[in-house]
């Protein structure tokens, strides 16, 4: 599109493309056409609707608007719309000098005007139409920037690398100082790093808050202008896509170091339960079992909860070592005291799982079945045997009854009888009685078949050795004690063939204890033949008395009471009368009758109580029976009184 020049101008100077088109008729445009108040000139010309924005901005008498952004303001063009020489922009170096050269050379582009006035068709200042544009001397306004997503994107995720980057590039301090704070109270809380980890509630706090952010930095950043050059702008986006490294590598480093807090805190475990078998070494184990158990619980956790874990894969070692430990009296062949911890570790499987220990139980039963045997047998025959033979030998031949430690357990207690019976015979017969006495009782307390005929040999071996205890406390001259022996023989065994002669040596120590010579020699156990001297023996005293006999021949007489017999004053002198006992008439006197071989007796008369008699009353005499004679005997009381 071409205008004609304008009067004036000079010849060469081209008219500027944005420059409106002269009327046609100037002088008659200005002179018989008021200008309106506002807008263009009525019957100005039409603007083609697809001209550029320049030449529409021409076309309507306003200047074209500057892009979005730009720093570069069309000074000239507003300065030219509105009738006035175009000025400098801000900074700029060039001047428009064309258009001022052309307004100094006196070539108005139309009718002369008055100095000051924008030009034809206008009326003085404060007339007519207002310039269009910002007033002189001001900046146009800046209009928000256009959405632009990828830059609210990269602030968003600058601001979730929990470093607040996102608000440092737009210059929003406090945003990035809130940032800042929030994650320097999360490393405060965090670290260092321990079992239990950061509370659940903190780190939803702190989740919340960094998505809080990230969005508010995104929302800030849509349409923010960010002072940074085109190359950083380029590289801002991977990078905040980089720093999202940051959370996600702290976050796996404070895993790691979590993992390894649990992993020190188990191995810390492990070494203490190692401590507590320890410290139990040497203990009994009634008293190490509650240790021993604790550390036990302590590898069983760690190997089945922890299994993955560093501790939980020494669990098996430590399993090795605890059972070795627990065992080791059966290795210093203490084998009473090994049984409870070698049970103990046999047992296990119903507490502990039984894959986390493998065959450890199984080999205990060896170990077990022989503790078991050596333990029984080691007690056969003591008394104060702790277990007695019978607990350890019935466990063993009911756990273990094909075992070849059951085998053995009939010929150990043979054994164990004949040896003792042997004992009989020596210097202490009671020893080996009390012994097979014991012996016996196990026996008893062990119903197994297999025993049935060891049982009637301890049974057997026990009366023999009874008759020899009693025998050798006579030969001890423990009278007493013979005779309490020989009376529960009698009392026990009534129909054994030695029952008569324990019944003598019982009399024979009763007077013994009264008069030692009787007890030089043990009663014989068979009666002498030959002839019997007849002894008539009368109670001329009050109560009952029993005379007891010993000699040749052994026994005793019990002679009812007397119940007109008293007893006699002792002879206080020398001269003193005689005593004159069974005087009266011999239907007076309870008698009894003793036909005795020839040879020296002792007797001992033991009164019963009576109201002038105290049970107990003794007395001891003694006689020599010989062949062709026939004797009385006259047992009376005396007293002072």
């Amino acid at each position: 599109m071409t205008s004609a020049a304008s009067p004036g101008a000079s010849a060469g100077a081209p008219e500027p493309p944005w420059a409106p088109p002269a009327p046609a008729n100037p002088a008659a445009a200005g002179a018989g056409t008021p200008t309106p108040a506002f807008g263009p000139p009525p019957g100005g010309p039409q603007v083609p609707q697809d001209l550029p924005t320049s030449r529409l901005a021409a076309a309507s008498g306003r200047p074209p608007e500057p892009a979005p952004g730009s720093q570069d303001q069309p000074t000239a063009h507003l300065a030219a719309a509105s009738g006035r020489p175009s000025e400098p922009a801000p900074g700029s170096q060039d001047q428009p000098t064309a258009h001022l050269a052309a307004a100094a050379a006196g070539g108005p582009a139309g009718p002369a005007v008055a100095p000051g006035w924008a030009g034809a068709g206008t009326g003085p200042p404060g007339y007519g139409p207002p310039p269009y544009g910002p007033p002189p001397g001001h900046g146009p306004a800046q209009p928000p920037g256009d959405a632009n997503p990828a830059q609210a994107a990269m602030i968003g995720l600058l601001n979730l690398s929990c470093l607040g980057l996102g608000y440092v590039l737009l210059r929003n301090w406090i945003g990035a100082a809130l940032c800042w704070l929030a994650t320097a109270a999360l490393l405060v809380a965090a670290l260092p790093a321990d079992v239990d980890g950061v509370p659940f509630a903190l780190l939803v706090g702190y989740g919340v808050f960094l998505l809080a952010v990230a969005a508010d930095g995104a929302r800030r950043g849509l349409r923010a202008t960010l002072r940074i050059g085109a190359s950083f702008r380029r590289l801002a986006l991977p990078l905040a896509l980089v720093l999202l490294a940051v959370p996600a590598g702290g976050s796996l480093a404070y895993g790691a170091a979590r993992d390894e807090a649990k992993e020190q805190a188990l191995l810390e475990r492990l070494a203490a339960a190692d401590a507590l078998v320890k410290s139990a070494d040497g203990l009994a184990f009634d008293k190490a079992e509650p240790t021993y158990r604790k550390a036990l619980d302590t590898y069983a956790d760690l190997g089945t909860k922890h299994a993955g874990s560093r501790a939980g894969k020494l669990v098996p070692d430590r399993l090795d070592a605890y059972y070795k430990a627990v065992s080791a009296p059966y290795g210093k062949k203490e084998y009473c005291a090994a049984v409870p911890p070698l049970k103990h570790l046999r047992e296990l499987p119903g507490t502990v799982d039984k894959e986390l220990l493998g065959s450890r139980p199984a080999k205990t039963d060896e170990p077990l079945a022989e503790s078991l045997y050596q333990c029984g047998t080691a007690a056969l025959g003591v008394q104060t045997a702790n277990p007695p033979a019978s607990e350890s030998l019935n466990d063993l031949l009911g756990t273990f009854p094909q075992s070849a430690q059951a085998t053995r357990v009939e010929p150990a207690v043979r054994a164990a009888i004949k040896a003792r019976t042997t004992a009989l015979g020596g210097s202490e017969p009671c020893d080996a009685t009390d012994q097979l006495r014991a012996l016996r009782s196990s026996l008893d307390a062990m119903p197994d078949p297999s025993l049935e005929g060891a049982a009637k040999e301890a049974a057997a071996a026990v009366q023999k050795g009874d008759f020899a205890c009693g025998t050798d406390h006579f030969k001890d001259k423990e009278f007493g004690t013979a005779a309490t022996v020989m009376t529960d023989y009698a009392k026990t065994y009534p129909n054994s063939p030695q029952a008569a002669h324990a019944r003598a040596i019982a009399i024979a120590a009763e007077i013994a204890e009264e008069e030692p010579e009787a007890g030089r020699r043990l009663p014989p156990a068979d009666v002498p033949g030959g002839a019997r001297m007849v002894m008539v023996v009368s109670n001329d005293g009050p109560g009952e008395v029993e005379l007891l006999y010993t000699g040749p021949m052994t026994g005793k007489v019990t002679l009812k009471a007397c119940g007109t017999c008293k007893k006699y004053q002792a002879p206080l002198l020398v001269n003193s009368p005689k005593i004159k006992a069974c005087t009266g008439p011999s239907s007076k006197y309870p008698k009894a009758t003793l036909l005795l071989p020839a040879g020296d007796y002792h007797f001992l008369q033991k009164r019963s109580a009576t109201g002038t008699s105290t049970a107990g009353d003794t007395k001891s005499s003694k006689a020599k029976i010989e062949e062709g004679y026939s004797y009385t005997n006259c047992l009376y009381v005396t007293s002072l009184f």
